[in-house]
């Protein structure tokens, strides 16, 4: 089952008193690109959490976010440096008195020091061995969620390539239709010149140019191409792991075969036909750039 790139998975975890929220979106991409945006996984940690998701998602765009509240049941805030708060407080009480400052409450006083730099204890803790197994459970369960939401998603993407290609390949049939007719009206037009311009040519030189020339527009090994392509990218769907990138160049090479038909069919009403096949084609490529 097709796989798409796109995904979002969330989890949540508790531990000494704080509550870690973890959140991954997966994007399209070329390759695993895996961006940790969050200072709270630990330095030594980073290698094995890319490696994990990039097992598991395989490639995209990732982004890890990780945010920490304190748990409802622990009292919140942060702490005051005391040592730090008497020591500027003692100052301005001298600068005040020695410049004779007025007007300046003690509440004005106090207001100022907690703005000042070092009083409020902004030290980050450390997470602990327990803290980080409980993160890493977190982060394990939102891969698992961004994965099923990929799989979710990639059986919506294969049913509609399923019904593009199966549109390509009738829309092929329909351009059938009309060759023998077109052969008859290129055939019809040359001649119809030829008497125009009332020139005498040898029947069987000018017979056989007429076949040298319809046979360069003939479509047949551009038709026959065209439905091994379908089958193969039907056949790709079916087997590979993760045939995103492989999908991708198998509508490139049925883009070749359908515009050389194209160039060939000289027919207004095969050109049409034609035309709807690239419309097709062109949604077959985009879908395909964001399977996994």
């Amino acid at each position: 089952m097709l796989k798409s790139m796109t995904g979002y998975g969330k989890a949540e975890c508790v531990c000494d008193g704080l509550k870690y929220t973890v959140e991954i979106r997966s994007l399209n991409g070329k390759n695993a690109d895996v961006s940790l945006k969050s200072a709270l996984i630990p330095k030594d940690k980073e290698i094995q959490t890319r490696q994990h998701i990039t097992s598991v998602l395989g490639r995209g765009n990732i982004d890890v976010f990780i945010t920490q509240d304190k748990n409802a049941s622990e009292p919140s805030g942060k702490n005051i440096d005391r040592n730090m708060f008497a020591f500027y407080l003692n100052q301005i009480r001298e600068i005040v008195k020695a410049n004779s400052i007025s007007g300046m409450s003690e509440t004005d006083i106090v207001g100022s020091i907690l703005r000042l730099p070092d009083v409020i204890d902004t030290t980050k803790e450390e997470l602990s061995e327990e803290g980080w197994n409980a993160m890493s459970e977190a982060i394990k369960k939102a891969c698992e969620e961004v994965d099923a939401f990929r799989t979710k998603e990639g059986g919506i993407l294969e049913k509609d390539l399923r019904h593009r290609v199966s549109l390509i390949q009738g829309y092929v049939t329909e351009v059938e239709k009309f060759e023998a007719s077109r052969i008859d009206t290129i055939r019809q037009r040359i001649m119809a010149r030829m008497e125009e311009m009332k020139i005498e040519v040898d029947q069987n030189r000018l017979e056989q140019e007429i076949i040298y020339y319809l046979e360069k527009l003939d479509i047949t090994e551009e038709k026959v191409r065209l439905r091994q392509h379908c089958s193969y990218f039907l056949e790709t769907i079916d087997t590979a792991e993760m045939p995103g990138k492989k999908l991708g160049f198998i509508a490139q090479e049925m883009g070749r075969e359908i515009n050389t038909m194209g160039s060939k069919s000289n027919q207004a009403d095969m050109q049409q036909w034609v035309v709807k096949m690239k419309d097709e084609l062109e949604k077959i490529k985009e879908q395909s750039l964001n399977i996994l």
